[in-house]
């Protein structure tokens, strides 16, 4: 063996552990849960071996493609909704105005605090009539709003507290993108007649397309598998108007105890994903 083949073969005796670790936790788990979409079996036992069944089975359930809807929307609302937050942000965070630091850093808390301290609180504000908003908006002369238990406001709640939860990453990321951009491209359009509002759209925008794109896919995942905001505020309710794909998926699995179903709900969960996923980084490879 000579040298260079030596040096191949410790790289891959220093690899080997990582890439166990990632088989263990990743690799293994995804194998066992197609193969748990082909059997009727539950936590307990496995059950037997019934082929398509459980995919037929869930391509006729209304509540899929109900919790498909929600999905949608959520990721979408949730996308854009923290993002054009996040923009304003950065966009202001990146002027030279007093506190920036301290600003930063307040912004920056709906992030980094724990969701279930989070949603907690979230809960404790708008989850009953006695609530903080409820009681603000009953001073005001108004009735208490349902936020948690009218099915409409329940998804505008959602999708809301999803926005606060999520537009610091956005704005976190714009902010360094932003710094990187050159000012004397500012300057030469302000000789050449520019406005700000056009500055804005003619060299912001586009410079900060790269990392818009990143931004966007990451959130989109992140958005279309949400199992925190939505269980802690909602657990899917009411009546199912806030059960995305990934909570449909646990109920079946715990609550109601098909482990088939709920395997096959997660690889269709997984299949849309790739699908979003490939379509977004499409779109970013033809636009550069």
């Amino acid at each position: 063996m000579n040298n260079e083949q030596g040096v191949k073969w410790l790289q891959i005796r220093f690899l080997f552990p990582a890439i166990l670790f990632i088989a263990l936790v990743n690799i293994y788990p995804f194998i066992i849960g197609i193969l748990y979409s082909f059997k009727d079996g539950t936590l307990i036992k496995p059950g037997a071996f019934v082929g398509f069944a459980n995919y037929l089975k869930v391509l006729n359930m209304e509540e899929l493609w109900n919790a498909f809807t929600f999905s949608f929307w959520f990721t979408i609302f949730s996308v854009f909704g923290s993002y054009i937050v996040g923009l304003f942000l950065a966009l202001l965070l990146n002027m030279d105005i007093p506190g920036k630091g301290i600003f930063r850093v307040a912004l920056l808390v709906p992030w980094v605090l724990s969701s279930v301290v989070s949603m907690v609180g979230w809960r404790w504000m708008i989850g009953s009539q006695t609530g903080i908003v409820n009681t603000f908006i009953q001073s005001l002369g108004f009735d208490p709003i349902l936020f948690l238990s009218n099915e409409n406001w329940a998804v505008f709640s959602v999708i809301m507290v999803k926005i606060w939860r999520s537009y610091p990453f956005m704005m976190i990321s714009l902010l360094a993108a932003l710094q990187t951009i050159n000012n004397d491209l500012y300057e030469a359009a302000s000789i050449d007649g520019a406005g700000k509002w056009r500055s804005f759209i003619s060299i912001t925008l586009p410079q900060l397309k790269t990392v818009t794109f990143v931004c966007w896919i990451l959130m989109s995942i992140w958005s279309f598998n949400d199992f925190d905001v939505l269980w802690l505020l909602t657990a899917g309710g009411p009546i199912d108007a806030t059960q995305n794909l990934i909570i449909m998926s646990y109920k079946y699995a715990f609550v109601k105890d098909s482990l088939g179903i709920a395997s096959v709900l997660a690889i269709f969960s997984l299949v849309v994903l790739m699908a979003l996923a490939f379509i977004l980084l499409r779109v970013q490879k033809k636009g550069e």
